[in-house]
């Protein structure tokens, strides 16, 4: 499926509404993860530093469309928390497979796998999921419009040789590019396929440190933007 002007077009709505309500829209920083000068990214939250039994993740850092980290293995019990920026668009965390890198993991009936986890689309929150089969890989992307076709996934005990490698899974999405599938908001998915999600997303502390929970107005108007530009989307493509 490729994309029309008036898709484009759509496209450019986080870019418009960010710039009515002073907040700048993410940019694509690869795998870096860099930082941004912008007043959107100084604003956001970042994730605590790692430790025995547990691993944090900053979604989108600086504005980027990363995870970071990306690709780290995680034994049976860990808990993996991602941080979502409390500015600027709002992301997911949504499992998905080796095979199909942009598609929510759906229930295999044959094999009685679940579906997978997904927090659907956060700001401002922080999303757990605990690690329960550390022997298989886990796969995760944003399913925000071409986020993840332009390489914004992650993996969880992924090999590190062989053909199902997180450098292949990225270059698997990437190559799906602008042919990615509009997906569903869908609701938040606590289940999982090798690991499950503890709760629904909970507010994180605000970057000063106060221990304030992220601003409301600020959540709504990023959820704003994600279902604007979801609903642009589904009409050009319905159209």
């Amino acid at each position: 499926m490729y994309f029309t002007t008036a898709a484009i077009s759509a496209l450019a709505l986080p870019a418009f509404v960010a710039a009515q309500y002073g907040y700048a829209p993410p940019s694509n920083g690869g795998n870096s993860g860099g930082s941004s000068s912008s007043s959107a990214a100084a604003s956001a939250p970042t994730a605590p530093p790692s430790g025995n039994g547990f691993v944090n993740v900053d979604v989108a850092p600086g504005g980027n469309l990363v995870y970071s980290p990306a690709n780290f293995t995680a034994p049976n019990g860990t808990i993996v928390t991602f941080f979502f920026p409390n500015a600027g668009l709002s992301h997911t965390v949504t499992q998905s497979s080796f095979i199909d890198p942009c598609t929510p993991l759906a229930a295999n009936s044959s094999t009685g796998a679940p579906a997978g986890f997904d927090s659907s689309f956060q700001a401002g929150v922080q999303f757990s999921i605990n690690i329960t089969n550390d022997q298989i890989p886990i796969w995760f992307h944003c399913k925000l419009p071409m986020h993840c076709g332009l390489g914004m996934v992650g993996a969880i005990n992924a090999p590190t040789t062989g053909s199902n490698t997180f450098d292949a899974f990225q270059a698997k999405a990437m190559a799906i590019g602008q042919n990615e599938p509009v997906e569903s908001t869908g609701p938040i998915a606590l289940g999982g396929f090798g690991a499950s999600a503890t709760a629904s997303p909970t507010n994180t502390a605000t970057a000063s440190g106060s221990g304030g929970s992220s601003s409301d107005a600020t959540r709504l108007t990023t959820s704003a933007v994600t279902a604007l530009l979801g609903a642009a989307l589904i009409m050009t493509f319905c159209a």
